[in-house]
């Protein structure tokens, strides 16, 4: 089967995500600040 490189990359993203934060805030925490960076590329999009 081949692996769509997207999705390993994302899968390791989301393992090193999960390393990095040791409490449930953290975890919380690195969400809110990706969905934050993910709004703003979508505004400097359009």
């Amino acid at each position: 089967m081949k692996k769509n490189p997207f999705l390993v990359a994302g899968l390791g993203l989301l393992a090193l995500m999960a390393a990095a934060c040791n409490t449930i805030e953290g975890a919380g925490e690195d969400v809110e600040a990706t969905g934050d960076a993910i709004d703003q590329a979508a505004e400097d999009a359009s």
